[in-house]
């Protein structure tokens, strides 16, 4: 098997760039109008969201992987990086590590990619592993380093990246690639071109002993804000991980050549959906501030309590919508209560019922 490192023209990637005209135009105008709403979000909303959803991507990141973590423990630790009033409680490594990482890629996106700041990402991102022999540091155990699946007596090789002897060079030309291909520098890439290439040339490489996908998720995040001057609160890993099967074949399709327009156009099409996600979460909280405002002073504390959780579950809100049992284990009253509860909540018109008898369900009045 040939793998792109060891063609000819590694590393330079080639792709049509009229296939990627459209949808950098696209990505542009959609990072403008998320950026105007998101002026409309109050202080303390804006925070709530950053926090939100850096621990999405956090959490969704290490979930392509194969490693699950605690949403809370996330949001508290971003939280107090951020300065925050979280809880108290003790966060495990992991958590730790991957908030820690986050949290200095929404801080620093506009400083020099460098061989410190990588290492310093993966010594956070491997916070508690005890079963590495090189953290911190590009790998450098002789042996292939491959991605495999299937039986060990007779696995399928995806991928094997360059051997651990080149990885300074190739790190330093990969380095200088991503500094050289900003705005206003000699080979300037356009945002979709630039961070969906730096992720794909990363991975290929694989210069770690372990954690090249999330890092190499963070790289393209860093070339996005770069790209628009601003961190971006995109929401990709959480995108990815919805249908990471695709994102896994795309990558092995494209672990073998050089030109990539196919790789492009995806990646470009799941930051375009990312982007979309993020602008319906900026106008989730709109709407949330707007309903609390009309109904400020009418609500019980049942109903407070209960409208509080909905809208903690998100935009995706609870699966197929809230039941009356739901309610009852929020707000644990009777369920004469709750009936009762619920139909004045549809009444004002903070929530819409939907089905029939026991398979009524309850969603938040707010647009889709």
């Amino acid at each position: 098997m040939i793998w792109n490192w060891q063609l000819t023209d590694w590393p330079h990637f080639t792709y049509d760039r009229k296939a990627l005209d459209g949808l950098e135009a696209q990505f542009l105008r959609l990072a403008g109008e998320s950026l105007g709403a998101f002026k409309h979000v109050s202080e303390e909303d804006k925070n709530r969201l950053k926090v939100e959803l850096i621990s999405e991507e956090a959490l969704q990141t290490s979930k392509i992987e194969g490693e699950i973590l605690d949403r809370d423990s996330l949001q508290s630790s971003i939280g107090r990086q951020f300065g925050i009033q979280t809880d108290n409680r003790r966060i495990p490594p992991a958590e730790q590590g991957v908030a820690a990482m986050m949290v200095d890629l929404y801080k620093s996106f506009d400083a020099p990619l460098s061989h410190d700041t990588l290492f310093e990402w993966h010594s956070m991102l491997m916070n508690g592993r005890r079963d590495l022999r090189t953290i911190g540091a590009y790998r450098t155990q002789a042996d292939p380093m491959q991605v495999v699946s299937g039986a060990m007596h007779d696995p399928t090789v995806h991928f094997e990246a360059p051997p651990a002897a080149r990885m300074a060079k190739e790190m330093e030309a990969f380095i200088q690639f991503f500094e050289q291909s900003q705005e206003g520098e000699p080979q300037f890439l356009p945002a979709l071109a630039r961070a969906g290439i730096a992720h794909l040339y990363f991975v290929s490489l694989h210069p770690f002993e372990d954690g090249n996908g999330r890092m190499g998720r963070a790289i393209a995040e860093k070339s996005l804000a770069q790209s628009l001057g601003h961190p971006t609160l995109i929401a990709l890993s959480h995108t990815i991980e919805r249908n990471r099967k695709a994102y896994y074949e795309k990558l092995e399709r494209y672990n073998k050549d050089i030109e990539i327009t196919g790789w492009l156009v995806y990646f470009a099409e799941t930051i375009l959906e990312a982007q979309d996600n993020t602008r319906k979460r900026i106008e989730f909280i709109i709407e949330k501030t707007k309903l609390y405002d009309r109904l400020r002073g009418k609500l019980n504390e049942r109903q407070e309590k209960v409208l509080e959780r909905m809208f903690r579950e998100g935009i995706d809100g609870f699966k197929g919508g809230l039941s009356a049992e739901n309610y009852i284990s929020i707000a644990g009253a009777p369920r004469t209560t709750v009936t009762r509860d619920l139909n004045n909540l549809v009444a004002k018109g903070a929530l819409t019922r939907t089905g029939q008898l026991k398979y009524t369900r309850y969603h938040l009045n707010i647009p889709d």
